[in-house]
């Protein structure tokens, strides 16, 4: 027979318990896409400006895999298959068109989750750095594509 001693523990037990779950699906729920100033990076390297500005969501190996992919109804693209993607050919042309400008289809880049870099980049510097900076970015993703 279980005391009134004993229920009320159960009782107690079991409220923290609701409460804590409560309280852990609230902090799920709270999670968000912070959007922070623009970085200086140095248009030389594609390395720096992929992990300043893209990694976050493409991941540092640029598979897709972000800390904030997670947040996005689309997923952040696998940029380490362009190239099988394309018949074993790095599309260099469209993915500087998609940093510039964004895609085509406009699923990510472009949508209020991401940025078309472009219009980035030239808060940074003269429309030649905007170019390299385009150039030195492409560059290194076509360093990450599947070997």
């Amino acid at each position: 027979m279980i005391s009134a001693r004993n229920s009320s523990m159960v009782l107690l037990a079991a409220a923290v318990l609701l409460l804590s779950s409560s309280l852990a699906k609230a902090q799920e729920a709270k999670k968000s896409i912070k959007n922070t100033p623009l970085a200086m990076t140095s248009p030389a390297s594609g390395e720096e400006m992929f992990n300043s500005y893209c990694a976050a969501c493409h991941g540092k190996s640029g598979k897709g895999d972000g800390p904030a992919a997670t947040e996005f109804k689309i997923p952040p693209a696998n940029l380490t298959v362009l190239s099988r993607a394309h018949n074993g050919k790095f599309p260099e042309t469209y993915v500087s068109q998609v940093i510039e400008n964004g895609p085509r289809d406009a699923k990510a880049h472009g949508s209020k989750d991401m940025p078309v870099w472009g219009t980035l980049f030239s808060s940074l510097g003269d429309q030649a750095t905007v170019k390299q900076r385009v150039y030195n970015l492409n560059k290194y993703i076509q360093s990450l594509q599947e070997k």
